[in-house]
């Protein structure tokens, strides 16, 4: 069995945005849909959760939906003309609901109720750069640190302020009240700031009855000191490297360090790691990538990265399907050409499941087994065999539709969906078998508990020879 142990979360927007695109998007190796909340309406939602779901029917691939929630990403409001150009040493006010007249500039959100003198504020992915030196009624007075242009709703970046646990707006809660109602996998939290702002949102959706996963997206200061990021790591189900404002926060020398340092503790803590933004940026406009892109695709396939994220490559390129294919081809040949060196271990623990986990990855290695089968009921026991980056498959069987989406941006899983049953695993080894996707003579190791659907009751490691 030849398939990717990485997995590939797409963007759909603009350039996707028909069930031909989906459906061409899950052949050619996508595992699972990011849908940008910043931008697009519900109704247009609504048709691509429905395109999704029926592309995976009809492919006969589990796939993941992920809802991307804005948080509190601020922009500027409207700029007259869309240009505005700024000098060294120029003091702009920023002020929440006006509209744009010289120096005063219209912004998306009152910043005076968060921001503080001495603060570093940067408009435009960071392109200009400024410091507070005053604050007012809804104003923020900024003076500017270099030249550049301003241009309508540019972001804004605060990497020295402190949201105090207020990062959901009143757009990310009807926002998150809308997925808890659809068919959604994820949730990905925007620039949060400490593991408070995950419980958060965890009890909302818990409230509203959803059973959606959460990942937390790391991009800002506060996030990564070091006591917070653990916490964080252990307060989610995944979490994401969002390289792009994490750099003009911190600073792009750090942002490698950070990705490190995330996927090593998810690995430690079983939980899932996405490294996001511009893997593939060239090829937005290009078909074919750089190889310094190539490199960093690698890179994350060998550290034991369980997804890698395409942005504006599928939203808004020219060559979406031709970025997919070329991803998963960096994917293919690395792993089978160089061992994955994972970061960390699964910590040791009492639980007697994580501890049948562990022996299974052992004994399937020794025995040079074809596959791993984890009957799992909520996903825990395949997730903790993931943890451990085995070189061979995990075939995951569950009677829950909702984990076997949840379990395809795990490493290494293809994930099946069965009704329970004492032999659920075996009969689904000997359907593979049948359909070739199993070559026979084969080993495989199974993993399972003695109660079948029973969460948290894995005590069972089988070896079978198909």
């Amino acid at each position: 069995m030849i398939f990717k142990r990485a997995k590939i979360l797409a963007t759909l927007g603009p350039a996707t945005n028909s069930y031909e695109a989906i459906e061409k998007m899950i052949q050619a190796g996508v595992n699972g849909f990011r849908l940008n909340f910043s931008h697009g309406t519900y109704e247009e939602r609504d048709q691509q959760i429905v395109w999704i779901r029926t592309a995976s029917e009809n492919v006969g691939k589990p796939v993941a939906i992920l809802q991307d929630i804005q948080g509190p990403k601020i922009r500027l409001g409207e700029i007259e003309n869309n240009s505005y150009d700024v000098q060294k040493g120029d003091e702009l006010t920023l002020t929440y609901g006006v509209k744009h007249d010289g120096n005063v500039i219209p912004v998306q959100y009152d910043l005076s109720e968060k921001v503080k003198v001495d603060e570093r504020l940067y408009i435009f992915d960071g392109k200009i750069r400024t410091t507070v030196i005053a604050t007012g009624d809804a104003s923020v007075v900024v003076r500017v640190e270099n030249g550049g242009t301003l241009m309508s709703r540019k972001g804004i970046n605060l990497p020295d302020t402190d949201f105090g646990g207020d990062i959901l707006t009143e757009k990310d809660y009807r926002d998150l009240e809308y997925g808890a109602k659809t068919d959604i996998d994820y949730v990905a939290l925007s620039f949060i700031q400490s593991a408070s702002d995950v419980e958060a949102a965890r009890g909302f959706l818990a409230e509203k009855g959803s059973t959606a996963h959460i990942i937390a997206k790391v991009e800002t200061k506060a996030a990564i000191e070091p006591e917070e990021l653990t916490h964080i790591v252990e307060a989610s189900d995944g979490v994401m490297v969002a390289r792009g404002d994490l750099a003009v926060e911190v600073g792009a020398e750090i942002v490698p360090i950070v990705q490190r340092k995330i996927i090593a503790l998810c690995q430690k803590h079983s939980k899932i790691s996405i490294v996001a933004t511009q893997m593939m940026a060239s090829m937005v406009d290009s078909p074919e990538p750089t190889r310094a892109e190539v490199s960093d695709i690698s890179n994350a396939t060998i550290i034991g990265a369980d997804c890698l994220m395409l942005s504006d490559e599928t939203a808004n390129g020219s060559y979406p399907l031709e970025a997919i294919a070329t991803m998963k081809r960096a994917i293919l040949y690395t792993q089978e050409h160089a061992p994955v060196r994972p970061l960390d271990v699964p910590e040791r623990t009492q639980s007697q499941a994580a501890a049948i986990c562990a022996a299974a990855k052992a004994l399937a290695s020794q025995l040079d087994a074809t596959a791993i089968i984890a009957e799992t009921k909520s996903g825990s026991t395949a997730a903790q065999l993931a943890a451990h980056r085995p070189s061979r498959p995990i075939i995951s069987v569950t009677s829950e539709p909702r984990v076997a989406q949840q379990l395809a941006l795990l490493y290494a899983n293809k994930s099946f969906c069965r009704p329970e049953g004492e032999r659920a695993g075996l009969e689904l080894a000997k359907e593979l078998a049948e359909q070739g996707f199993i070559e026979t003579p084969a080993t495989v190791v199974l993993v399972s508990g003695r109660q079948p659907g029973l969460m948290g009751a894995t005590d069972t490691i089988r070896v079978r020879t198909l």
